[in-house]
């Protein structure tokens, strides 16, 4: 009698395009496991990543904005839920495989550093053959998350090829050997570059009427009309190009596509590389360094399973994966802890409190 693994295996093979990723037929683990009776190997995969701490931190990861106010600014978390929704739509209009782009999409940022790319700018100056925050999510994925007590989560090869090759928007640049994972580094830009403009004009730093009319006329003039746009976009010129091409691919129309490089060119002129970013950024590169520093004179401060990386493979790279895994706020306490004076005398506040009483 078949598994229910096995039947949503046959429901796969029988109603999935035939460009899709089966999961009877993934190219395995690096370690054999046995397969689960319920989930396919890929919604495994979705569950190991959702469950586990690097996922839960991004909470507190800093998307664009550092600790800004409020609770309506991204977090690295709520961008990596943006691009799952996005991939997942687009996934499902070319009849893709959505459970290995749901696992690709939420594992795909796990490797990002407190303070986002400022975090990465400045562990990528400091560490020898620089940092990559693509390259470390295929790290924490495979070395650092800790599942059965053994280091990594073992999952499948099409998922950590998605996720390595999730980055980067160049023409010349290795795309995943998935269309899933093509999905997933196209909805990456979609994400993005819409909510970060929608966060800019919510901070006023930047306001509709500045960004350029070529592309807002193209791609809308709305956050849901410009994503509408690029997903149905993307899922009708796939189409047409997979009916067209042995050479199948994700891809916009031109002119779509040039709307949203475009944005995306404006984005990083004007908001990721404009003042307050750049000084943000400062301070935050700032931090970092200094802690980089105190953990490589100080390897004893780190947790157990960082010593144990720094016997087996160097303490830099111990100290770069204890550092690049800290949430915004868990850093920044960090640092106050370590560099900010601080009274050491017991019952110091209770003394200070009385003091004030006393004089008032």
């Amino acid at each position: 009698m078949a598994t229910i693994r096995e039947e949503i295996e046959q429901r796969e093979m029988h109603l999935l395009s035939e460009y899709a990723t089966l999961a009877a037929k993934s190219r395995g683990r690096e370690i054999n496991e046995d397969p689960d009776p319920i989930r396919t190997c890929f919604m495994v995969d979705r569950d190991r990543v959702v469950h586990s701490k690097s996922f839960r931190r991004l909470k507190h990861k800093t998307q664009v904005f550092i600790a800004p106010p409020g609770d309506h600014y991204r977090t690295r978390l709520t961008h990596t839920l943006e691009v799952n929704q996005i991939a997942k739509t687009i996934g499902a209009g070319l009849n893709l495989n959505v459970d290995l782009i749901e696992a690709m999409a939420l594992a795909h940022d796990v490797g990002h550093t407190p303070f986002a790319h400022a975090g990465e700018q400045i562990l990528n100056e400091l560490v020898a053959g620089g940092f990559r925050h693509n390259e470390n999510s295929i790290r924490v994925l495979t070395r650092v998350e800790q599942h059965k007590g053994r280091s990594g989560l073992n999952l499948s090869k099409e998922v950590l090829d998605g996720v390595l090759h999730h980055s980067g928007y160049g023409a010349s640049e290795d795309q995943a050997y998935t269309l899933e994972g093509q999905v997933i580094r196209l909805s990456d830009k979609i994400a993005y570059v819409q909510h970060d403009i929608d966060d800019s004009i919510r901070a006023g730093l930047l306001s509709l009427k500045q960004v350029p009319r070529d592309y807002l006329d193209i791609l809308g003039y709305t956050h849901s009309k410009r994503i509408a746009t690029l997903v149905t976009d993307v899922i009708n010129n796939t189409r047409k190009l997979l009916q067209e091409s042995d050479n199948p691919r994700v891809e916009p129309s031109y002119e779509v596509e040039w709307a949203l490089r475009g944005l995306r060119k404006y984005m990083f002129e004007n908001i990721y590389e404009g003042s307050v970013c750049q000084a943000e950024r400062t301070r935050a590169m700032f931090v970092i360094e200094h802690l980089f520093n105190y953990y490589i004179k100080n390897p004893d401060k780190m947790t157990p399973l960082y010593h144990k990386i720094a016997d087996e493979e160097g303490l830099e790279r111990a100290v770069v994966d204890y550092i690049s895994g800290m949430s915004d706020a868990y850093c920044i306490s960090v640092f106050q802890d370590i560099y900010i004076p601080q009274s050491l005398v017991p019952n110091a506040q209770k003394t200070s409190a009385a003091y004030c009483t006393e004089i008032g």
